[in-house]
């Protein structure tokens, strides 16, 4: 598969720090670096099978954490005495000062979508009625990691080996984004869950998951979640009502 994801818009290294401290309820002042760098380890790793553009600046971050669980294995020194710095500190403060960041970016964003649901009033009121109607529904869009951690579970359950030779054309991405596309016509909510249900191979897999990133990257669907953590659904866009075929495919 010659595909090589660029993603426009992504979370980055501390941004998947703090995905796994909230993932595990873990206090941003205790971390397990230990835990945290392993499971850490298995993101890039999955990164690397889906060639995403993005794998060298967490490859930093995770020299930076291999680095701190070394210094943690060590035994404490005798001469620092209680003042001893903690290895993880500057790490620590990095997380904090980021989520603060994140929190007020977050308080924009959401002070702009409240006022894109202010309407003057040369609104319609019936068509008012209908806008008020369809935004009942209160979604958040699942991050890039959520959707990595759904394609970790979906391939636990593919075998390895199968008793029957696989074609490599027989999947594609083209042909899973028109797929997917068609039966978004049909039915526009899919559990991502159920995309893969009768997925013959980890090729299938791995083609389908990059049409759902490329669809998204294009907006004509979106990847959302009750609350995070929870189960993702497929919706298509209603601000695109016509497919858009990627010119890159």
């Amino acid at each position: 598969m010659n595909y090589k994801i660029h993603l426009e818009k992504f979370e980055g290294p501390l941004d998947l720090l703090l995905y796994l401290i909230k993932k595990n309820d873990i206090d941003i002042c205790d971390i397990p670096i230990a835990t945290i760098t392993d499971q850490y380890m298995e993101y890039i790793e999955m990164m690397k099978l889906l060639d995403l553009d993005v794998v060298g600046d967490f490859l930093v971050m995770a020299a930076t954490l291999m680095q701190i669980k070394s210094r943690m294995l060590l035994p404490p020194d005798p001469l620092a005495g209680p003042d001893a710095v903690d290895p993880r500190q500057e790490l620590i403060d990095r997380l904090q000062e980021y989520e603060q960041f994140k929190l007020v970016a977050d308080g924009l964003k959401s002070k702009e979508l409240y006022r894109q649901n202010l309407f003057g009033r040369l609104v319609d009121e019936e068509k008012l009625n209908e806008i008020k109607e369809e935004s009942k529904e209160v979604f958040v869009e699942a991050t890039l990691f959520d959707l990595i951690n759904a394609l970790s579970e979906v391939l636990k359950h593919i075998p390895e080996k199968k008793d029957y030779q696989i074609s490599e054309e027989e999947f594609t991405i083209e042909g899973k984004v028109h797929e997917l596309l068609h039966r978004l016509i049909e039915t526009p909510r899919v559990s991502f869950m159920e995309l893969f249900r009768q997925a013959k191979c980890k090729v299938e897999v791995i083609c389908t998951f990059v049409a759902i990133l490329e669809l998204t990257r294009l907006k004509e669907i979106m990847v959302v979640q009750n609350r995070q953590f929870e189960d993702i659904e497929i919706i298509r866009n209603a601000a695109n009502e016509t497919p858009t075929t990627p010119e890159s495919l």
